[in-house]
């Protein structure tokens, strides 16, 4: 297996890390740190699932970045939360590192930083970049503001799923609940919260827990939704373990990373007769090509289209097979 860039760059002596305490910045699990000291490295996660499986491996892990000597920032898709990676980086640590993959637009980051900083030292491998610079206030107005109500007058911060508009598959999904729904509900992957409303509108509603594994995503859900009935849940939806829900609702994902993963969706759905009781009920939207039936089959007894559109397919789906 080829050496990743991190260990490359400080193998080679590109990056002479100063001794001290070391952050990294939302790594997915498999990040490589074999070149790290291990006693002084710290994970900073909001994703539960890779925060769990840091902690799993014996790392210290938070979801808030303390003072260190070194904060390596692993890029994401959202480029706002990036940018806001990087004031925060510099903010706490002495030396920033950056390190992602072109896709996850890692060479619009370094060209950003350049242009501010001016030339910066930098190793291109891997389908993607590495660069580093002295912490510098420079980029202070890339910190990101507190959690702010959108044109669709709910609270999202960068870094959220749909932060700009309400997805257009939920909306569908909140369309074409029935008038009533089973007392003890879940949303699996709630995201900021936007189906709350519609699910706790409907009679027969007497509890809603919300599953969500993105932090900010879920601190934005708490200021979204006002009522006695929610619970908030920061976990792994498709790991949850809870007594049976009588419904669940849920708008799945089916990306990792940019690529399409269908994978993802089907392990929702496996998920969600999991944790229905037998006479449980599932409502359930999705990409109109995503192929997600045969496995609602083999998950549930009874599996009905009960709406859609050109871009979306809404099921419903009862009797979960064990």
């Amino acid at each position: 297996m080829s050496q990743s860039r991190l260990s490359t760059a400080l193998q080679d002596g590109m990056i002479a890390l100063p001794v001290g305490n070391i952050a990294i910045m939302r790594p997915p699990a498999t990040y490589d740190v074999a070149a790290l000291p291990r006693g002084e490295v710290q994970i900073v996660h909001g994703f539960f699932p890779d925060y769990a499986a840091w902690e799993g491996a014996g790392y210290p892990v938070t979801q808030d970045l303390a003072r260190v000597c070194v904060a390596i920032v692993v890029v994401p898709r959202a480029k706002a939360l990036a940018r806001a990676m990087v004031a925060e980086a510099c903010a706490k640590a002495d030396l920033v590192i950056v390190d992602g993959q072109k896709t996850d637009g890692v060479d619009s980051l370094f060209k950003s930083c350049r242009k501010v900083l001016g030339d910066l030292p930098s190793l291109t491998k891997g389908h993607g970049r590495i660069f580093w610079f002295a912490a510098t206030d420079a980029f202070a107005d890339w910190a990101t503001p507190p959690p702010a109500k959108g044109p669709h007058g709910y609270y999202t911060t960068a870094g959220v799923f749909s932060d700009g508009a309400v997805d257009a598959g939920s909306a569908l999904l909140a369309e074409l609940l029935p008038a009533k729904l089973p007392a003890r509900m879940a949303d699996l992957g709630a995201g900021w919260g936007y189906l709350a409303a519609p699910v706790l509108a409907r009679t027969g509603v007497k509890s809603l827990d919300l599953i969500e594994a993105e932090a900010l995503s879920l601190a934005c859900a708490r200021l979204n939704v006002d009522d006695t009935r929610v619970s908030f849940v920061w976990g792994d939806a498709t790991r949850h373990e809870a007594a049976a829900y009588d419904g669940i609702v849920m708008n799945p994902p089916f990306h990792a990373g940019r690529a399409s993963d269908p994978g993802l969706g089907r392990i929702f759905i496996q998920a969600a007769a999991r944790l229905l009781a037998p006479h449980g009920k599932l409502w359930m939207v999705a990409n109109r090509h995503l192929p997600y039936e045969a496995t609602l089959t083999e998950c549930f007894r009874n599996v009905d289209v009960i709406g859609g559109n050109g871009a979306f397919k809404v099921f419903h789906a009862n009797r979960p097979q064990r």
